[in-house]
């Protein structure tokens, strides 16, 4: 055995080495960096790229003195060197034949200034519009720094984020979330608590798609929001780390690192954080009927604490210029400790306070997620554009939930003891294949096939403890579903510019093959459908400075897991969220026409939309004789639902900049449950505006102020809702080290009011699931540029898509 070691590993080194020598030696591209007056830059950016395609091949860093050097094969490049306050350059043909190149030196002009020829500009805005999605760089926003996924996203224009952590845009749930355009194992089996667990620290941006095209899947009424990861692809060794302390207690710290030599990329990620979060409400309740009534007073105090540990691993390995393989594994670890207190006052008919009882609740989460991922891309340098994709990507995702449950009258011994398990894991497989080809200078199609495997295996049970200190199984409570899911998909896509005309159309195929088995009660549910979801998408530049857009998309929303669960949430004794098994997915037509203007020192980009669905999945509350309540989704109704959206930017100064942005729309919704016509026409509307300014020259200060109007539903009331966050950011260690203190929900606002309204039942309610919360923290930047604020224009230009 001991002679196998040296002997596999000369039959894995052989290939390496053969590839080597067949390559030979590179050459040198040397230079050096100086400004207006002849002095060198020393840390300036140095990017080099291939002729042909545009792709990067590699990058170095100036030394102190302004001087660098990158290898490189045989070919012909170009360069391009940024540096902050410096204008771009672009050195535009470098040709390597067979010896080394010096450049000499090369001047920076020290201006803000774009040059007019430069294409790519070094730093990228706040927020980017492309043909058929926004792009948020929500690195550059200082409430985000020490943040999770969920506070990020709450942040971002037209998204909300609830209470209980549910995403919603454009006022709509229904909305797709992925990690780097794909299903992932960071979002998890409950994408709500694992959008808390995902540091932002690890995103680099998050792109919000309202109207995808036939390339991605079909889920979703409202979109796509995708969230795109870190990634450095840069030469040498560089990283940053980052460590952060706030109140109430969220301790944490991360590092992202990169090396890149040669034919290898290593990246790696870890972050670790702790979180005790507290949050709480009040509600009241009042039931009226011909033979009982009754009204109670409900006062909540919660705590949801847990310490989480994310680590990335990955490696890239470039075959050739045009062959990439990819293969990175994450994992995640958390364990969570929930805690909650519920005072019941119960009232008679004469309003006096008859008696008051405690519900104590404490549950552990313990939580892995496990992620492979395999993936190789492919370009063509005899023909710009065109590439080969394929990605293959295994999922692993494993929860329990232990809680505990007591109570009693007050000052009086528990009469109630229960336990509760629920352990859900998840398996899920998926392989894509995607083509792009080329047919035209402006012009491309695309292909693309999808298979995604899901398996979801849910055991619950319910025990309570009898007079005699046994603990008994609850049968309502007690059961085993198994959730299996397959979809495959194909599309084809393609595109165009006819001069100042842009039209990309796109048509998709689902089958979707869903399974939902009860195996306690022998309960079995098949779904099989196939659907056709057409797109397009088009766009006219008025002129350089004016661009309109229109799109259509047909979309579907299948239930989530928790939707279809049938067992409930024992937190509140009195009131029961149970899921439904039989619900069938949402269908949606949605028409989008957007409106860009550019004016110099700022810009406005103006959407029109209007989405007709069909059987809206909505959450409907039944209160029987004893005052318990349970909360139930069904397919209720169709919706009609139209909006106008503004996203506004404009520099006031050359050191302050605000934008705005507003989404008001209107939504009519009718159905009918048990008999009874259930209608609500709500109009509404909800807004960011942010401000941010630059002061004596090295520190950053921003104000946000957020709010969220009142709006109807069909059984109520939902209250306005208002936010204000702060935060400031000053650069040390000569500028490798930036420290940020912030605070988010200042006036501690953000509380979700509430009021249900049913023939006989009136709830009045008030929650806040996080109070408000000051953080500070410190990063320090290895080898790697701050990822400074564009205090240009935020909205950015339109993108080139083909």
């Amino acid at each position: 055995m001991r002679y196998l070691l040296p002997i596999f590993t000369l039959i894995l080194l052989f290939p390496a080495k053969t590839l080597l020598a067949q390559e030979g030696t590179p050459f040198v591209i040397k230079g050096t960096l100086e400004d207006d007056q002849n002095k060198p830059v020393p840390f300036g950016n140095v990017a080099l790229y291939s002729h042909g395609d545009s792709a990067l091949i590699g990058g170095a860093v100036s030394d102190e003195t302004g001087n660098f050097g990158l290898e490189a094969k045989p070919g012909r490049y170009f360069l391009k060197i940024t540096y902050v306050s410096y204008e771009d350059k672009i050195i535009p043909s470098v040709l390597v034949t067979n010896q080394n190149i010096d450049l000499g030196a090369i001047r920076l002009s020290n201006t803000s200034r774009v040059l007019d020829e430069v294409v790519v500009t070094g730093e990228k805005s706040q927020m980017e519009l492309q043909l058929d999605k926004r792009i948020f760089n929500v690195a550059k926003d200082l409430s985000n720094i020490g943040s999770n996924a969920s506070e990020i996203l709450n942040n971002l224009p037209s998204v909300n984020v609830d209470i209980e952590g549910n995403v919603s845009l454009r006022g709509s749930q229904n909305v797709r979330i992925l990690i780097d355009g794909k299903q992932s194992g960071l979002v998890g089996i409950s994408s709500t608590d694992a959008l808390r667990q995902l540091q932002g620290n690890m995103i680099e941006s998050i792109e919000v798609i309202t109207n995808p095209s036939s390339r991605y899947d079909a889920e979703g009424e409202v979109g796509i929001i995708n969230i795109v990861l870190k990634k450095e692809r840069k030469n040498g060794l560089n990283g940053s780390y980052m460590a952060t302390l706030g109140v109430p207690s969220n301790y944490g710290g991360s590092f992202n690192m990169n090396y890149r030599k040669n034919k290898i990329n290593l990246i790696g990620n870890y972050s670790i954080n702790y979180r005790a979060n507290p949050g709480g409400g009040n509600s009241r309740q009042q039931y009226i009927s011909s033979d009982t009534s009754f009204v109670y007073e409900q006062n909540q105090r919660r705590t949801r604490s847990g310490l989480g540990h994310n680590v990335l691993v990955g490696m890239d390995y470039f075959l050739n210029d045009h062959n990439v393989l990819t293969g990175t594994f994450l994992i995640r670890k958390s364990r969570g400790l929930n805690t909650s207190r519920i005072e019941y006052r119960d009232f008679n008919q004469a309003g006096l306070l008859t008696r008051t009882s405690v519900r104590n609740e404490r549950e552990e989460e313990p939580e892995t997620n496990a992620e492979a991922t395999l993936s190789f891309r492919r370009t063509y340098p005899e023909h710009t554009g065109r590439s080969l994709s394929f990605d293959a990507r295994w999922i692993l995702s494993e929860e329990l939930e232990l809680a505990r449950y007591n109570e009693g009258l007050t000052g009086e011994l528990p009469t109630v003891q229960q336990r509760v398990s629920n352990t859900e894991n998840e398996r899920n497989a998926l392989i894509q294949f995607d083509y792009v080809h080329p047919f035209s200078k402006k012009g491309k199609f695309e292909v693309g096939l999808k298979s995604a495997n899901r398996l979801i295996n849910n055991e619950f049970s319910l025990e309570q403890q009898n007079d005699f200190g046994n603990w008994t199984t609850v049968p309502a409570f007690n059961n085993n579903l198994i959730y299996t899911e397959n979809i495959h998909a194909a599309y084809l896509l393609a595109g165009n510019e006819f001069g100042k005309f842009s039209v990309q159309t796109g048509l998709r195929g689902e089958l979707s093959d869903i399974k939902t088995e009860l195996t306690v009660t022998n309960e079995v549910n098949p779904r099989m459908y196939f659907n056709f979801f057409p797109s397009v998408h088009l766009s006219y530049k008025l002129s350089d400075q004016k661009t309109m857009q229109l799109s259509y998309s047909y979309r579907i929303s299948r239930p989530g897991f928790r939707e279809l669960i049938p067992f409930s949430n024992f937190s509140d004794s009195r009131v029961f969220f149970t899921g439904n098994p039989n619900l069938n997915p949402e269908y949606t037509h949605s028409w989008e026409m957007g409106y860009l203007r550019d004016f110099g020192k700022g810009s406005l980009l103006s959407s029109v939309y209007y989405r007709h669905r069909l059987g809206v999945i909505q959450r409907i509350t039944t209160v029987d004789s004893t005052g318990f309540a349970r909360i139930r989704p069904i397919n209720l109704a169709t919706e009609d639902a139209y909006g106008l959206e503004m996203s506004y930017s404009y520099d006031l100064l050359s050191w302050w900049k605000v934008n705005a942005n507003a989404n008001l729309y209107r939504a009519l919704t009718e159905g009918t449950y048990l008999g009874e016509r259930l209608f609500s026409d709500t109009f509404t509307w909800n807004g960011r505006m942010t401000s941010r300014m630059t002061l004596f020259k090295n520190i950053d200060f921003q104000a946000s102020l957020n709010y969220q109007a009142p709006r109807i539903t069909p059984q109520g009331k939902d209250l306005s809702m208002y936010f204000i966050d702060l935060g400031f950011s000053r650069d040390i260690l000569k500028g490798k080290g930036t420290i940020t203190a912030s605070v988010r929900d200042l006036f501690n606002s953000r509380k979700q009011r509430s009021i249900t309204d049913n023939k006989g039942y009136y709830s009045v309610s008030t929650f806040q699931w996080r109070a408000r919360q000051a953080l500070f923290t410190f990063s320090y930047r290895l080898n790697r540029n701050k990822e400074k604020p564009d205090m240009r224009n935020e909205d950015g230009g339109m993108g080139d898509e083909f």
